[in-house]
């Protein structure tokens, strides 16, 4: 009898075993957490980056069909009519920015010192530069 009672009394686990279960849980939980939560501005980044190249591409096509860069010539109002041509679908938004319903595109030098509130993209005609408006991604 009594080894059926030293059976029935081992089954469950002691509360420092619980503990040092859920301390190692938290560990994992900690160094994994920042890669996870860190993946919708990577995901925004990289939307943006795609755009940048899109519109990049589009730019360089309409310098070779035009020998100007948009905006040296009045064939549109705007960089989005000038390159509706080489872009299918609507003009891209800058995701990174959180960007309105419609991108705006800034004309001027592409500095970080021209970015304003209200408008998504920077625009050089003089060289055809594009940028995203955010001094934090200037780089793409």
């Amino acid at each position: 009898m009594n080894s059926l009672k030293a059976g029935r009394a081992r089954r469950g686990f002691t509360l420092i075993e619980l503990v040092v279960v859920v301390l190692v849980m938290g560990i994992l939980a900690a160094v994994a957490a920042p890669k996870m939560f860190d993946t919708a501005t990577t995901a925004k980044g990289n939307a943006s980056r795609q755009s940048l190249i899109v519109i990049r591409d589009a730019i360089e096509l309409y310098k070779a069909q035009n020998g100007a860069y948009p905006g040296q010539t009045a064939t549109g109002t705007a960089l989005a009519d000038d390159l509706k041509p080489f872009i299918k679908g609507p003009f891209p938004k800058a995701v990174i920015r959180g960007a309105s319903a419609n991108a705006s595109v800034k004309y001027g030098a592409t500095t970080s010192a021209e970015a304003t509130p209200t408008t998504d993209w920077i625009y050089d005609k003089a060289d055809g530069s594009f940028i995203i408006n955010d001094t934090g991604y200037a780089q793409y």
